[in-house]
């Protein structure tokens, strides 16, 4: 192994085993909010509300918003950790030193979006454990689950790395998550499916990336999806190579590296 590639692997291993151990030793704030939350929406929506609605797709309600639970915890999660963690280094100007060490732009990034991929996966085996409380689950199709919740989890970690470049204050962080991340989720089919909607919001309903992943999501584990898996497969696909370019680019750039 070449002088090169030793020193970005040690950097790889030092990114990642850093915000692992960020994540983990404040998990009272990173791993048990998330958990909690989602008792309370098995409990109010799935228990109380779900024996009001009856079956959706074929399944009891509470089955049916699990999957879009899980994949709204894993999304939430993966991206609120690169951005508060990339934005945190800005901030102290740690993320200068790194800049101008011989570590790859890469490097840097891979090492940050992994970080955020295993917070949210972390999250999400947490949430899906909590729901085996109350409901059964059994995995429909293995592959598309593995695929769909690593594509999304890669996602919006990548967009939490570009909300965390451009970001000037703490204030900076939580305007999308609170503005654009949450109506996009609730409207993402976790609580609904689109064919109850009018054939002129199935359509705008469409346009809403979650949607695609919920629903993807859905598929690996029940079976039922209200989109096409392949078109969303594809899409998340196309997804991750656009913003992992533009986030490469935004490093090498140097653009936006101080708060």
């Amino acid at each position: 192994m070449s002088v090169e590639l030793r020193t970005n692997w040690v950097a790889l291993n030092t990114i990642v085993y850093r915000e692992v151990r960020r994540f983990l030793r404040i998990w009272p704030q990173t791993l048990l909010p998330p958990a909690i939350t989602m008792v309370l929406y098995f409990v109010i929506f799935g228990n109380l509300i779900g024996r009001q609605i009856g079956d959706m797709g074929g399944f009891t309600y509470m089955e049916y918003i699990v999957p879009g639970l899980i994949m709204m915890s894993v999304i939430t999660n993966s991206y609120g950790n690169v951005v508060s963690s990339f934005f945190g280094s800005k901030f102290q100007r740690s993320i200068e030193e790194l800049m101008v060490s011989p570590v790859s732009p890469h490097t840097i990034l891979v090492g940050y979006t992994l970080g955020g991929v295993l917070r949210g996966l972390a999250v999400g085996v947490i949430v899906t454990l909590l729901s085996m409380f109350f409901t059964h689950l059994q995995v429909h199709h293995l592959g598309v689950t593995i695929v769909v919740v690593l594509l999304t989890a890669t996602i919006f970690s990548l967009l939490g790395f570009v909300n965390a470049v451009f970001a000037r204050n703490f204030d900076d962080i939580s305007i999308i998550p609170t503005f654009v991340l949450t109506p996009l989720t609730y409207l993402g089919g976790v609580f609904y499916s689109i064919n109850l909607l009018p054939p002129f919001w199935q359509t705008v309903s469409l346009a809403n990336p979650v949607l695609h992943m919920v629903n993807s999501f859905r598929y690996g584990i029940l079976g039922v999806s209200d989109i096409s898996i392949g078109t969303a497969i594809t899409f998340m696909l196309v997804a991750t190579v656009v913003l992992y370019a533009l986030c490469v680019r935004l490093l090498v750039s140097g653009r936006g590296m101080r708060a």
